[in-house]
């Protein structure tokens, strides 16, 4: 028995009419009888057909909606960098069309309702960020049209970024100015972003036989803070901080501020997203770079164009941007003298 999901055509077919006049009967339009009208309101239900809102938009020239859910706090959605560059990217994409963009910022208690009401009337797509992975999957198996920001579940579509290898790259950055004690900052556990900073991290830390030293909390810059000084009480002679993002890299740097520790001389520091906090800090701070704005837009145009399937992804390029934060331990020192 087949379980193809029945199209415009079955309904004509079934209905003994045209496409033309189902098309009528499903947007409410003048031109067929009543009686034609009931029944193929009937054939719709006794089908379980559901028009294609893509298709729909389309067809009468009026936009649709991409819906961008975002678990997190309210609070910080207003102050993170992240959140504002995914917003300005989609919005770039959907310039020039009748699309709008619908944002939903929600707690992880309240993230499955309000997936269960997106999914009954999703249209272009969803662009998932921070959603649980069992509550991204069990979405992903009701609707196709998903894609999330970082990998989730096994076949979810997604649009990322190589973090292992960004991480990498700073670490190796921060030994070859002459840092031996490298702690770091990561991001929560189970996000998949943090995840793939911490492998980066380890690795090149093994690479380099170089102790380990970390600690983990949310992407604040208040847990930047005060993981910082918690490190430091720990371990007093670190000389180099990698944060897996900017907001707690400065974090960190306040810290460091607050201990009476020199940026870059004491303590060399580098973020991660290269956000406009990392141009603007004092001194100003290298940051592995992520092209946040071109990945939404990725994600937004894969949707919009339906290029999604299981397994799709676009993973971009990380590059380390290097800022005074991490002069040389000979360059500090000769800045600091002068």
């Amino acid at each position: 028995m087949s379980h193809r999901r029945p199209t415009l055509a079955d309904v004509a077919a079934e209905a003994g009419v045209s496409k033309a006049a189902v098309s009528r009967v499903i947007n409410d339009a003048p031109g067929v009888a009543a009686q034609t009208r009931e029944r193929v309101r009937q054939v719709i239900t006794d089908l379980g057909y559901r028009p294609d809102p893509v298709a729909r938009a389309l067809a009468s020239g009026h936009g649709d909606v991409v819906e961008l859910v975002i678990v997190d706090d309210t609070s910080v959605f207003g102050t993170s960098p992240y959140y504002g560059r995914v917003t300005a990217g989609i919005l770039q994409e959907l310039a020039g069309s009748n699309a709008q963009l619908r944002v939903h910022v929600v707690d992880e208690l309240n993230t499955a309702a309000l997936l269960n009401r997106i999914a009954a009337s999703v249209s272009l797509g969803v662009l998932l960020i921070n959603v649980p992975p069992v509550l991204a999957g069990e979405f992903y198996r009701r609707c196709e049209r998903v894609v999330t920001m970082g990998p989730t579940v096994p076949g979810l579509p997604f649009v990322g970024l190589e973090n292992p290898e960004g991480a990498y790259a700073a670490v190796h950055h921060l030994f070859e100015t002459g840092r031996r004690r490298i702690a770091a900052l990561h991001g929560p556990d189970g996000n998949s972003c943090a995840e793939g900073r911490r492998e980066g991290y380890r690795r090149a830390v093994k690479d380099l036989d170089l102790p380990e030293i970390s600690a983990t909390g949310k992407f604040r810059r208040e847990a930047g803070y005060e993981l910082t000084q918690r490190l430091l009480a720990e371990h007093p002679d670190l000389d180099a901080i990698f944060a897996g993002c900017d907001l707690l890299a400065t974090g960190a740097m306040q810290a460091l501020g607050d201990a009476g520790r020199r940026i870059p001389r004491d303590v060399a520091v580098v973020g991660f997203d290269d956000s406009v906090i990392a141009e603007c800090a004092n001194p100003p701070m290298s940051s592995v770079h992520q092209p946040v704005e071109q990945m939404a837009a990725a994600a937004t145009r894969a949707l919009i164009n339906r290029q999604i399937a299981p397994h799709w992804r676009c993973v971009f390029p990380a590059h380390l941007q290097i800022r005074q934060s991490t002069a040389p331990l000979s360059t500090a020192s000769e800045r600091t003298a002068a």
